[in-house]
């Protein structure tokens, strides 16, 4: 498979018969070079050779990524992202071989939603790319606010009081704000506003700095004290690719990526529209690693692909993610 050709045909799917047609050749390289995720194949007792759609290819479970080498080709990573998580566990770490293939992919879903970056003021209530060099989301940030090449443009976490002046100084600007959970409920409960330019993205994150609340009543809350434009965005350091919520909490996946709901106790089964379940995830982007990952984010389908992220399970294994991980 030729991957250069494979990488431009990507972004250019049309239609979910694009989809399948790519998502069947990335399936049998990965098969053919991942060595973790041919060997998972195998352990289920699926024949490689006789899966015809997408629905029908088998995700790998994301713990693997906590204690193997994810990759589909033999040569050297450009970047190395970790999950976020508490120092007390173990991380998830995910290898970039192409960064441009990263930022095409980046680029290509926020001009989908959103438009060229450039139109936009993108201020960041999340930790940097310095202090953090292994978040993906700080590095999806600082790709997006270089775009802008907009000097108010930055991250402005502890820096809260010059994010408030910049909001104040550009009344005819659009703004987006991204920001981690509890850090944009701090700084609304700091220095709430009523800006009809400014358009606040949450990206999760509670991470035990408060009271857990609902993404329904975290939207509730910033719509009240900061903007009535108030979004959200999914992804994760194992991903390429992020899915954007605009309306209610119900997300969009770029074209290049589709959800499914599998049955928590039996993850080969897929589950209908309207029922929950755990999601996986088929992110063509994910062309270097493994583009089939079953997390363990539980969600409901809805109508024309669009998906509800209703939170995460605590089981502490996927069936069989535990035998396959000691035979290695």
């Amino acid at each position: 498979m030729d991957i250069e050709k494979i990488k431009t045909q990507i972004f250019a799917i049309q239609s979910l018969s694009d989809f399948n047609e790519l998502a069947l050749q990335i399936f049998h390289f990965q098969y053919k070079n991942n060595l973790v995720y041919r060997n998972f194949v195998d352990f289920l007792g699926i024949n490689s050779q006789k899966i015809n759609d997408y629905k029908e290819i088998p995700c790998l479970p994301i713990e693997f990524f906590k204690t193997q080498i994810i990759a589909s080709v033999p040569f050297h990573p450009e970047i190395t992202f970790q999950s976020s998580g508490t120092t007390d566990t173990v991380k998830s770490k995910s290898l970039v071989f192409s960064k441009s293939l990263y930022e095409d992919s980046i680029y290509n879903t926020f001009y989908s939603f959103y438009g060229n970056p450039n139109n936009y003021i993108i201020a960041a209530l999340t930790p940097d790319n310095l202090n953090s060099p292994n978040s993906s989301l700080a590095y999806m940030l600082n790709f997006l606010i270089k775009k802008t090449e907009n000097n108010d443009s930055g991250f402005y976490l502890n820096k809260e009081e010059e994010l408030l002046e910049i909001i104040q100084s550009n009344p005819h600007s659009k703004i987006i704000l991204f920001g981690v959970t509890y850090a944009l409920i701090n700084f609304a409960e700091h220095y709430p506003l009523a800006a009809d330019n400014l358009l606040v993205i949450e990206t999760g994150g509670m991470k035990g700095q408060m009271k857990e609340m609902t993404r329904n009543e975290v939207h509730s809350f910033l719509s009240q004290k900061l903007s009535s434009q108030v979004n959200s965005e999914y992804s994760m350091a194992e991903l390429m690719s992020q899915a954007y919520s605009i309306h209610h909490g119900i997300f969009k996946a770029p074209s290049w990526m589709q959800i499914r709901i599998r049955d928590i106790y039996d993850p080969l089964y897929m589950l209908g529209q309207k029922k929950s379940g755990g999601i996986d995830i088929i992110d063509l982007a994910n062309i270097y690693t493994c583009s089939f990952i079953s997390t363990k984010d539980i969600g409901i389908m809805h109508d024309n692909f669009t998906f509800e992220v209703l939170g995460r399970y605590d089981f502490s294994d996927i069936r069989g993610c535990n035998l396959m991980q000691n035979a290695f």
